[in-house]
């Protein structure tokens, strides 16, 4: 009010205020936009990192549930004479036991919430909040990729995934 009064001869100094106010905010409004676009670079570059890790992590599960099958196999024959006499039964054992380390479905998961995550930096007004639910759930993913693998080269992987979503997730603290 006191800029405003125009008997004190203030009207001046008002406009200039006013004027450098406004080229400030439009300046402040820029800045935050081109970080908000180099911040979606950097968001779908970890993106592109994450889901070239998932599909080396598909490609080399077959292989390491192989392994792993063969490697039960071997210890089952050395500690089991009996099932020895039998190779179908031993067979069927040591496969369902390697079935529980397929990371196959986790893979579809978390291939699923990595759309999710892009369609919501695509469309989504509340994004931030919308992305840090959604980087829960490929957290949850990664880990249970993490404990279920038998390779050293998949749980590596399962790692570089999970490096690159807490980048993500720090990331996801500065959007608005």
């Amino acid at each position: 009010m006191f800029l405003k009064n125009e008997e004190n001869g203030n009207e001046d100094y008002f406009e200039l205020v006013e004027k450098a106010l406004n080229t400030a905010i439009d300046e402040f409004e820029k800045m935050k936009k081109q970080e908000g676009k180099e911040l979606e670079k950097d968001l779908r570059k970890r993106l592109d990192l994450i889901k070239s890790a998932v599909t080396e992590v598909e490609n080399r599960n077959p292989e390491a549930i192989r392994a792993y099958f063969d490697k039960l196999k071997m210890r089952a024959k050395e500690l089991t004479s009996d099932l020895i006499d039998n190779p179908d039964r031993l067979n069927m054992e040591l496969a369902l036991l390697s079935e529980k380390y397929d990371v196959t479905e986790e893979c579809v998961r978390l291939r699923s919430h990595l759309k999710l995550f892009e369609d919501a930096m695509n469309n989504s007004d509340d994004a931030g909040r919308k992305l840090n639910f959604i980087s829960q759930e490929i957290n949850r993913e990664a880990n249970t990729i993490n404990s279920k693998s038998v390779s050293s080269e998949i749980s590596h992987l399962g790692i570089q995934i999970k490096e690159e979503l807490e980048k993500i997730r720090e990331q996801i603290q500065n959007i608005e």
